[in-house]
């Protein structure tokens, strides 16, 4: 093993104590999304528009792709659909 690959146990514990941080902000930032997206989508409609902006929506799902590649598609999917519900 190189001394680049060991695993030193504080730092293993270190990087796990930063992942569950991340992962925190991220479900933060989830619950936040859908919060802010169901709440365009009630003005949206009280205003006599659509649930959805298919063309909004494409964007959103290209901008995911562009960053993140083909895996990107399926985490926007997610986003979307957490702030929509499901089709």
């Amino acid at each position: 093993m190189t001394a680049s690959a060991e695993v030193v146990p504080d730092e293993l514990k270190d990087l796990r104590t930063e992942i569950d941080s991340l992962d925190a902000e991220i479900i933060r930032l989830w619950q936040r999304r859908a919060e802010v997206s169901k709440r365009v989508g009630e003005i949206r409609m009280a205003n006599g528009g659509t649930r959805l902006v298919l063309d909004r929506e494409r964007a959103i799902l290209e901008k995911y792709r562009a960053a993140l590649g083909d895996d990107g598609i399926q985490i926007a999917m997610l986003v979307l659909r957490s702030g929509r519900g499901p089709l």
